[in-house]
């Protein structure tokens, strides 16, 4: 189904940022983008889905080897005993000293999804482990060369991409181009600046290839 995405800014990253812009999805592909007017105007019978704050590029996480088989996600009936957040060091250890294949594939598959909540679409790295390759694949993000990545994880782990890229032209996949995939991100904040201050935890919504796979109640 047409879908346009629109909200009060649209920051396309190596282009400059339309103001109550829009982009137009059809299948897997960005179809159109700019000015709402403009958009609607050219796709009258497109659903239309309106967000607040900014559109960008989905993210890339360059640390998701780290976080999928470093970390343990707690599962929410564990949220008492272990928290909410990933586990690391030399708690993840213990856990997986113990942990059998199911608990850990859940833990990926519950990775995926926290990643998706901050607007992820890609994941730099090469996943050997086939249960991990295989939750990847399913989950729809796309991997990518860890090529030009910051290096070696020191400190605490972060499901932000905004922690290694720093600002939106780091931290994005590459540009919303018309004929490009559709991996976007929206972000309830006023512009760029606040995305970068702010991180991607403001993330509202994402839209993989196409499809809303992540909405923030």
């Amino acid at each position: 189904m047409l879908t346009v995405h629109a909200a009060p800014l649209v920051l396309p990253v190596g282009a400059a940022a339309v103001r109550q812009g829009a982009v137009a999805v059809d299948g897997d592909r960005i179809v159109a983008l700019g000015p709402y007017d403009d958009v609607v105007a050219a796709h009258p019978t497109a659903r239309v889905r309106q967000w607040p704050g900014v559109i960008t590029p989905g993210l890339r996480q360059w640390h998701g080897l780290w976080l999928l088989t470093r970390c343990y996600h707690p599962d929410p009936r564990e949220a008492d005993q272990l928290g909410d957040r990933p586990l690391w060091g030399e708690a993840f250890e213990r856990l997986a000293a113990g942990m059998d294949a199911p608990r850990r594939a859940g833990s990926v598959r519950r990775g995926l999804q926290q990643m998706l909540r901050y607007g992820t679409t890609h994941l730099a790295g090469r996943f050997h482990d086939p249960a991990v390759r295989t939750a990847v694949a399913r989950s729809g993000l796309t991997e990518v060369s860890a090529v030009g990545a910051p290096g070696i994880l020191i400190g605490e782990p972060s499901l932000d991409p905004f922690a290694e890229g720093h600002d939106l032209p780091g931290s994005a996949h590459g540009p919303l181009v018309v004929g490009g995939r559709a991996d976007l991100a929206v972000f309830d904040v006023p512009d760029e600046a606040a995305l970068c201050a702010a991180g991607a935890g403001t993330c509202v919504a994402t839209v993989l290839g196409g499809r809303l796979v992540h909405r923030r109640r």
